[in-house]
């Protein structure tokens, strides 16, 4: 009964906690203070709270504590880019890709607006252009596997980046991982299909930014 008053006032007043334990302690039989560290995640914590978790700086987190070292924990390590402040959407289109004859195809677009230029940027504090594009994927297992990747590379801000183009302005622009933005046999080969090797080299490459 003691140490479920002991818990009541510990919460709330460290001091006053303290000073209760101790004539408590002096009056009956001593009261066991186990540390935190001991004692967090057994049944006996559960129930319990021992005054020197809270004396000893050893108690749970704040709330604004738990919600740091969760964001810590999924996105501490991870690697950010410099990606600005865009959009991206999943289509389903009823067609098949140069290569992928049996699949449908799965059409992603990309959509960032005009904006300003951060620290992270070639001048910050100027403008620069936003840009509209796309990119395809067959509808297949190893393609969905792809998508869910380009949006967690996306989420990191890797895809695409503040650039200076042809002309001198700074632009969006897609980053070192490829994006096959035909969905036929024009344009440049490396935008286009048939390309039997690159989802693999899609996959390699965000895996070896730590994307998998």
């Amino acid at each position: 009964m003691c140490m479920v008053e002991c818990v009541c006032v510990c919460v709330r007043v460290t001091v006053v906690v303290c000073a209760l334990c101790e004539s408590e302690h002096r009056r009956r039989k001593p009261i066991e203070l186990v540390s935190a560290e001991k004692t967090m995640g057994t049944a006996q914590s559960k129930d319990k709270m021992h005054c020197t978790r809270y004396v000893d700086g050893k108690g749970p987190l704040s709330v604004e504590q738990q919600v740091e070292k969760d964001l810590e924990g999924r996105y501490g390590t991870q690697l950010v880019g410099h990606q600005p402040e865009g959009e991206m959407t999943l289509q389903h289109e009823r067609k098949s890709l140069p290569g992928y004859p049996k699949d449908d195809t799965i059409k992603i677009n990309f959509a960032f607006a005009d904006g300003i230029q951060t620290e992270k940027h070639p001048r910050p504090g100027e403008k620069y252009h936003g840009l509209k594009t796309v990119t395809f994927l067959p509808q297949n297992i190893k393609g969905a596997a792809v998508v869910g990747l380009l949006e967690k590379a996306f989420q990191q801000k890797l895809l695409f980046t503040v650039a200076t183009d042809s002309s001198g302005e700074e632009a969006v622009v897609p980053t070192d991982i490829p994006l096959k933005t035909s969905c036929d046999e024009s344009g440049p080969e490396s935008l286009r299909y048939p390309d039997p090797d690159y989802l693999t080299k899609v996959v390699k490459l965000l895996k070896d930014k730590g994307i998998k």
